[in-house]
């Protein structure tokens, strides 16, 4: 079988694109947060390959050319943050601040559970950076001394409970502004979660786009001087 599955060169993808449209179709069936389709992408990948003896490096050489995609989709995130300039310029610094508080969340409850757990140095600043895209976290974290290869996933899976739980949190938080849901859901779990931001309302979408870009530079920040805490 991996023979067969090598033998096609955009096979990697075929099996990526399958397994989220099968996770979407669920997710538009049942109507539920819970199912989310990256999550049942993974998993079905995960299976797929378990269960036929396929390596990874095998899938992935095909999977890669998705990851082409990631770029310019990142970059037509601008087009709905351009629509909503006058809410960006009506609300700069309240922006500012929001995106800059949940960074700082962020950092101080991975403090806290490092210290909790004992956690290493190298464990500790791996898990700093787990709220932005993993472009950004996986610079961060191999120069602060962690484990890159740690940080990818653990990135993905805080995307993807962003993306279940904002509405319940949201609702939860009786947080009603567009303007701060959107900040709120960009700054805690990055792209995944904006996706759901943007499933909520355009407002909503470019807040936590623009969010994206801001707290993946604050990070970037923010993450040197904790790193010398523990």
């Amino acid at each position: 079988m991996s023979e067969i599955f090598a033998s096609a060169s955009y096979s990697g993808a075929a099996l990526t694109m399958l397994a989220f449209f099968i996770g979407y179709a669920v997710k538009a069936k049942y109507k539920s947060q819970a199912f989310n389709p990256i999550l049942i992408a993974i998993l079905l990948i995960i299976g797929f390959l378990s269960v036929t003896g396929v390596d990874y490096d095998t899938y992935n050489s095909g999977a890669k050319y998705i990851s082409w995609f990631l770029t310019p989709a990142t970059v037509s995130l601008a087009i709905p943050l351009y629509r909503q300039i006058e809410q960006l310029k009506n609300n700069l610094w309240a922006i500012l601040i929001g995106i800059f508080s949940g960074v700082m969340a962020s950092a101080v409850g991975i403090l806290v559970l490092a210290m909790v757990f004992n956690l290493s140095h190298a464990e500790y600043v791996t898990l700093l950076p787990k709220s932005i895209t993993s472009a950004i976290g996986m610079g961060v974290a191999d120069e602060l001394g962690g484990f890159s290869t740690i940080t990818v996933p653990v990135i993905i899976i805080t995307g993807i409970f962003g993306n279940i739980t904002a509405s319940a949190v949201l609702k939860f938080f009786k947080i009603t502004n567009p303007v701060a849901k959107g900040l709120a859901i960009g700054t805690a779990s990055h792209g995944t979660g904006t996706s759901r931001a943007i499933e909520i309302g355009e407002v909503e979408g470019a807040m936590s786009g623009l969010s994206i870009a801001v707290a993946g530079l604050i990070t970037v920040v923010v993450a040197q001087l904790f790193a010398v805490i523990r």
